[in-house]
């Protein structure tokens, strides 16, 4: 994670630490703890220095040694775009599908999907099920899908839904939704790299 001189190498093991830095675009310093968490020092209003504390996070992606790493010839440029309104699990997935060759479009916003997926022209949709109330309209995985279906430009994006809530509630009903796969996390990725595939035709 930490090089020589002081820079960043992003990882999935640290995606909250990943989107900090990332908003910082620019190396800081890095304080390795026992336990292998990371403290970096932030400049406060009145010019002190405080430290901010980020640790591993759970990752969204079940581990899977045999894997190889992917390779950027797999997605072939195709555009995705992944709906959550977890942060870490949108930047871990964002990694991971960069790294195989997608472009890759990321919003918290069930309310934006329709909006977001026809300015990106996006061609598949990995879709969350479960979203907070956002004090208008309670969207879930399944009023999103409803919802895409109502414009004829985007009715025929396929999705794939995933969840960290219980699978037996949900893989039937996805399915009998019009939902290409479904996948519970911590998902397998190579499992989701092959439905991509299928539903792409990549």
């Amino acid at each position: 994670m930490l090089k020589t001189d002081g820079a960043y190498e992003c990882n999935l093991r640290y995606p909250r630490l990943c989107a900090y830095l990332d908003r910082r675009r620019r190396p800081v310093p890095l304080r390795i703890n026992m336990f292998g968490s990371f403290d970096i020092a932030v400049a406060t209003k009145n010019a002190r220095t405080s430290s901010k504390r980020f640790v591993k996070e759970k990752d969204p992606f079940q581990r899977d040694p045999a894997l190889s790493e992917p390779t950027a010839s797999i997605g072939n440029n195709r555009r995705i775009l992944v709906v959550d309104d977890n942060p870490v699990v949108l930047k871990a997935f964002e990694l991971k599908l960069k790294a195989s060759g997608f472009v890759v479009t990321t919003t918290p916003n069930s309310g934006a999907v329709a909006a977001t997926a026809e300015r990106e022209n996006s061609e598949l949709i990995v879709l969350d099920i479960n979203f907070p109330p956002d004090g208008q309209m309670e969207w879930n995985g399944f009023s999103v899908m409803q919802w895409l279906r109502r414009f004829p430009d985007l009715a025929g994006i396929p999705v794939i839904l995933i969840t960290g809530g219980d699978a037996a509630q949900h893989q039937e009903k996805s399915l009998a939704a019009g939902a290409k796969a479904f996948f519970q996390k911590p998902v397998d990725y190579k499992q989701l790299l092959a439905a991509i595939t299928q539903a792409l035709a990549v």
